[in-house]
């Protein structure tokens, strides 16, 4: 049962890093991220219960980044609606100096 989560997990991450390394729009890199962080979780909750000694170890840990990651996306948001309004576009490439 193992092996199918962490193929799961590892077609998840896949798919986050190739949104997150050829997206241009930063709401859809901020989500690829996000699919990435949620691979990872997948991986801690697999191990932690299929795991040589199953315990919740991983689950603890996976709690904490489901709470980093709300974090993250809080601050990211808040980040592009400044820059959106400073700039008017949320192309990743247009962002490529502090000022203007």
């Amino acid at each position: 049962m193992l092996p199918s989560y962490l193929t799961m997990a590892a077609i998840l991450f896949c798919i986050g890093l190739y949104g997150a390394l050829t997206k241009r729009n930063a709401v859809i890199v901020l989500i690829s991220i996000e699919l990435m962080l949620n691979a990872v979780n997948l991986n801690l909750v697999a191990f932690s219960k299929y795991g040589v000694v199953p315990s919740l170890t991983g689950q603890i840990f996976s709690l904490f980044t489901i709470s980093v990651a709300a974090a993250e996306v809080a601050v990211g948001i808040a980040v592009l609606i400044a820059l959106f309004r400073a700039r008017g576009t949320v192309n990743v490439d247009e962002y490529n100096e502090m000022r203007r």
